[in-house]
Formats: C-alpha cells, structure tokens, sequence
C-alpha cells in the first residue's frame, strides 16, 4: 500500500516534517529526512499524508510559528493524527519550544514519531519523557555552539573585510607577495568575459539558452571548466573536466557574482547592515559581474527553468550545421544525421536523412522514398544561400536594461533587512550591544526604503543596440558549425528536402519573414 497517501481517518494519518536552516542546491538533507521519515512511518504502520517543509527556517524558531508545521499544529490545515520528523531536532532547537509541542501533542492524544526511536514517544512514560527531554536539550545545545561559531566567523569575516577560501568564477586574487595575503580582488579577464557573455545569452533568449544548453557549448568549444581554471590560475596542468549545467546554474545564481564578500552561501553584513564588497585595487569596492537588477532577472529565469522534480534541460546534441533544422516533406518529421558509405579515406560518409518509417513513427508509414541528402553539400549550399541573403546586414544586439534599478535596489533593501531578521531569530544580537547596532541599523534601512518609494521607476526589460558588426562577420568567426547553427535558429531558418531527382532538390524558408531559398544538385 502507498505510504503516502490522503487522509482516511486509520488513525495513523501522520504530517511528515522537514525542516533545514539552510538549503542549497548542494545539500542532500532534504532527501534524506524525506527517507528516514518515510521508513519510521512505515514501521508504525502509518502513512504520510502531507508534507510540512519548512526550508530556510531557523531551528530557534518556534514550531507553531513556522510557516508549514505552525498552520498544522493550530488545526488550521483539517484533521491529522500525528507528526513525523527525522529527529527531535527537525521538530526544534529550543528546549522550552520543543517539549511544548510535545506535550501538546500528548495533551491532543496525537503521535509523535521522530527516526531512530523505536515507536511513538510516550511522554506519560519517565523513561521516554527523560529520553526526549535530553534529545532535546542537546538539540538546543548544538544550536548555541551553531550560533556561537555563526557570530565569531561573521564577526571577523566583517573586522577583516578580506576573502579567504577561492576566488569565486570571474574574480582572482591579487598577492603582492608568493603566498602572501590577498591584498586585493579583480576581475579575471578570461572568465569574467565568458560568464558575463553566458549570462548576457540566457537573459537574451531564456526559452532557447539554457546552463545546460551553456555548459555544452562551453565544453565543445574547450572553454576550461571552472575547476580547470583555477587549475591553471595556480599553475597546474588542467584535467579537461567538462562545464556541467548544474554548477553553471549555481554560479549564475549566486551573490557571489555580484562582488559580495561570501561567508558560506550567504554575504557578510558590514557595519552598516547592507553586503560587505570585495576589496578592489587601492582599497575601492569591486564592482560586481552584473548588477543586482541582472541578478533578479536570471534567478527569475533559472527559476523558471527548474520548478519542481522536472529533468535538467537537454542541451542540443548534434555539431552539424542543420542539424534539427531540416523538415521531410513527405512525413513532416525532421530528419536526422546519418552515416552511410565508406569513401576511400575510410571515413563514414555524413548524410542528412529522414529514418521515419524505417523507425515506426506514426504517420510516416507511405513516406517513400525517404528523402537523403549528403551533409556537406546541403550545408555548403544553405550557407551560401543565407549568407547572400543576409551576410551584409547588420547585427543589433539584444541586451538586458536594467531600468533605472529602483525596484531592484527597494529589493536588495528589503533583502538586507530579511537577513538582519534571520541573523537575530538565530541569536546573532541577543547581546545589549548588538541588539542596539540592529536597531538602529534596521531604521537607517526603513528610512532608505521610504525614500526609494517616493522615486519614479524606469522598468527593466530587453533592449536592442549596433554592433557594427554583420551576420557574415560573426559566421565567419563562429567557433564551430553549432555556434552558426544558433545563427540560423535566431532567423528561424527551416529547410525542406525531396527525394534525389525531384524538380526540387532543397527549399530554404525563414518561419520570421517572407525570405526564400531554393536550389536542386
């Protein structure tokens, strides 16, 4: 039987509970609460009827409050028999927080099961309610020494103002000395020009260019990895690991891009409340990849691309120049890559080729002959074609704008003010000094906000620029016959192909205007 399942009223209806301070596209915890929940409900013969995941919530936060499990324990949310988490811990970090839920659990006759204890807890029973009670205080314990280590790291990486660890992709240290400290941060030529370009294509043409799509470029066109660069940035030999669309993702996402001095996955507070900037040359704040209107618009777009369980994008597989771009006119499907013939160098002979019928695809049955057409001259025929039709005119490049940034910079505001709150539910001012440096802090912020408000607002949005460059200046420098592809899918060229011996060999067609090629062989 399904462990999860709706509520049926067995009396063993459990509300599975899920709970992490911090939750990155790195960690596994998320997965591996959701098993060792699944395994402790199925050993009581329960089974989970929702899901109360509350991510990026403090451990010190009351459980009635929190924003998933608070609307279950309040009856807000329908009938339940019972919680199920991971560990006590998962239910709190707070001594006093956690044994209330617990007792009010027992006081509402509902289960309370966490992983790793044999049964429900029986807090009517000493030995259990003593076993609780230590899980419990060492729960709050282990969040004291969280926030203890938390306020000393954040403490000196704020005195300090220095990075330590690797410099994150775009940037590099500068040391005046072999070994030395870093005395400052700048941009890295090689790879602030290929994120920046990376960023500049998703924004442009999100539907079409994905990390994953990126990241396969990337690797074909032998662009060094991240970890090949800094391979070599401290003069090692690269290992020639391919870009992978994941961590392509997570750099395009992070605050790290944005010249932020990082302290784990989060930027360290200054003084003033708002993100410490990397050290630049003569002491300036280094400006980042992209501003923080750029930021919001690709983790809006990443976002979009990954909602949910769905698979990663799939990057285009074929290298050749038409490859996906060619219609049979007999079946309508495209037509594929194929290999066929042995000329005398003993090399496959490329063909582009419609596989349909031979394949069972439905509709194809009467498609014959397939139409097949040798690839090299097909592609040199297409090229000419468009390069007369299109070679002289000029490239306008279509880049983001991002406005006059107030709605961004109300945001970032906004962002600095959410932190400051995180940092305190997590204990980081409990002192008289510090709660002091937050008030006042999150005033000055209240105050900006405000101001920010009374300002007119220019929207961001794409916009089109020259180049001076043209459609044949850039096909010609194309780094392979994929980058000339993405030439032809930004004009939404189709090609047709009949049979061998038709009148007509080939027909060329852009699906944006009334452009028209055709040719016979």
């Amino acid at each position: 039987m399904d462990i999860e399942r709706p509520y049926d009223g067995c009396g063993k209806c459990l509300v599975g509970v899920r709970r992490l301070s911090r939750k990155t596209d790195a960690t596994s915890s998320p997965e591996r609460q959701r098993d060792h929940v699944l395994a402790v409900v199925e050993a009581v013969g329960g089974h989970v009827i929702a899901w109360a995941d509350d991510w990026e919530v403090s451990g010190a936060t009351d459980p009635m409050t929190r924003p998933k499990l608070g609307p279950w324990l309040r009856n807000e949310m329908g009938p339940y028999n019972g919680i199920a988490g991971a560990a006590v811990d998962r239910i709190g970090r707070n001594l006093v927080d956690c044994l209330n839920t617990g007792y009010m659990m027992r006081d509402t006759n509902k289960l309370l099961i966490t992983y790793g204890h044999e049964g429900p807890w029986d807090l009517n029973d000493p030995n259990d309610e003593n076993q609780f009670i230590a899980q419990a205080w060492g729960a709050q314990m282990e969040l004291r020494s969280i926030q203890r280590r938390n306020r000393d790291q954040s403490q000196k990486a704020r005195n300090t103002g220095r990075p330590h660890g690797k410099p994150s992709y775009g940037f590099e240290y500068v040391r005046l000395t072999p070994n030395g400290k870093v005395d400052h941060v700048r941009h890295s030529p090689e790879s602030y020009a290929q994120i920046t370009n990376v960023a500049q294509r998703i924004a442009k043409n999100p539907k079409r260019i994905t990390p994953w799509s990126e990241a396969a470029r990337l690797t074909r066109e032998k662009v060094l990895s991240p970890n090949d660069y800094l391979r070599v940035l401290y003069g090692k030999e690269p290992k020639g690991s391919p870009w992978h669309g994941s961590t392509l993702r997570k750099m395009l996402r992070s605050k790290a891009a944005l010249g932020y001095l990082m302290h784990g996955e989060a930027p360290v507070m200054g003084d003033d409340g708002k993100p410490v900037r990397l050290p630049g040359a003569n002491g300036e704040p280094l400006a980042g990849l992209w501003d923080y209107p750029m930021h919001l618009a690709l983790v809006a777009i990443l976002d979009d691309n990954a909602q949910g369980p769905l698979p990663a994008p799939r990057a285009p597989k074929g290298s050749r120049l038409l490859s996906g771009r060619i219609l049979c006119p007999g079946c309508g499907y495209r037509m594929q890559v194929n290999a066929s013939g042995r000329p005398k160098n003993g090399d496959k002979r490329k063909t582009y080729a419609c596989v349909a019928r031979v394949r069972g695809f439905p509709g194809a049955e009467n498609c014959r002959p397939a139409p097949t057409i040798t690839a090299s001259i097909l592609d040199a025929s297409v090229t000419g074609w468009f390069l007369a039709e299109w070679g002289e005119a000029q490239i306008m490049e279509t880049v983001y704008d991002p406005g006059n940034g107030i709605p961004e910079r109300i945001a970032e505001v906004k962002a600095a003010q959410e932190r400051l709150r995180a940092d305190r539910e997590a204990g980081l001012y409990d002192s008289p000094d510090d709660a002091e440096w937050f008030r006042s802090r999150y005033a000055q912020m209240t105050a900006e906000l405000s101001a920010l408000r009374q300002e007119p607002i220019r929207e961001p949005g794409m916009t089109k620029r020259p180049t001076g460059r043209t459609i044949e200046d850039d096909w010609n420098k194309a780094a392979d016959d994929a980058a000339r592809r993405e030439i032809l899918e930004e004009f939404g060229i189709m090609v047709t192909v009949w049979p061998e011996g038709s009148p007509r060999r080939w027909y060329a067609a852009s699906i944006q205007g009334p452009e028209r090629g055709d040719g016979t062989f």
